[in-house]
């Protein structure tokens, strides 16, 4: 429950919605994603758990607490980046798929 508070707090979307915008079912989302929101994912579930470190945080209502705002953190950054570069983060691309693709064209070179 805390991972898709951090996530739907960082990207603003929840995990299944995730899941299914990258078509998967009951693939683990995290070998799909591309290096951007694994980094960013990184990102807000770390500075969750400094938040909760630091506040000595215990039991959901405070742990939630700390969730939402370590998805916050990650949340502004990637705002920031995307302002910059004019990128979203957040892709429907299959990160898993494309490298797949990848591997296949250099073979056949």
């Amino acid at each position: 429950m805390l991972t898709n508070i951090i996530h739907q707090e960082w990207t603003g979307i929840n995990v299944k919605t995730h899941k299914n915008m990258k078509g998967l079912k009951s693939e683990n989302l995290r070998d799909h994603m591309s290096e951007a929101e694994l980094i960013f994912t990184a990102l807000a579930e770390f500075s969750t758990r400094q938040i909760a470190e630091t506040m000595n945080a215990t039991g959901m209502e405070e742990n939630t607490t700390a969730s939402k705002t370590g998805g916050g953190i990650a949340k502004k950054t990637r705002v920031d980046l995307e302002n910059k570069t004019g990128k979203k983060v957040i892709s429907h691309e299959n990160y898993f798929g494309l490298q797949k693709i990848t591997e296949i064209s250099r073979e056949k070179e």
